[in-house]
């Protein structure tokens, strides 16, 4: 399995959200400023801080059956309170380098 500094910030639920008005941001690591771009690519930082994470395997098309007991049953069990900053994934593993149904995604849920 290969290591991947890449990773995903969903704006919105995509279970919920109409296609048209679900956004996504993708984000890797850079070493330098982004210019001002007409692809709308920009710099945004992952806020450091507390965060449950759990371990995805498997394809990311069912990656919600991994996030919705986090919030229906681990995080009410807890008594953690949710940060003000959406879920994030770290994709340790990607196509081709791996078979989609060996891939693992760390969930992160920051917490306050």
């Amino acid at each position: 399995m290969s290591s991947s500094r890449t990773f995903g910030i969903p704006r919105s639920n995509p279970d919920t959200t109409p296609p048209d008005e679900f956004r996504f941001d993708i984000c890797g690591e850079i070493d330098g400023p982004v210019a001002s771009n007409a692809d709308c690519v920009r710099e945004l930082v992952i806020p450091g801080g507390r965060c449950a994470v759990v371990r995805h395997v498997g394809s990311t098309d069912h990656i919600g059956e991994t996030i919705y007991p986090i919030y229906r049953d681990w995080l009410p069990a807890s008594g953690e309170e949710l940060r003000d900053h959406p879920l994030f994934f770290h994709y340790l593993s990607v196509y081709p380098d791996t078979p989609q149904d060996q891939w693992q995604t760390d969930i992160y849920v920051p917490l306050a």
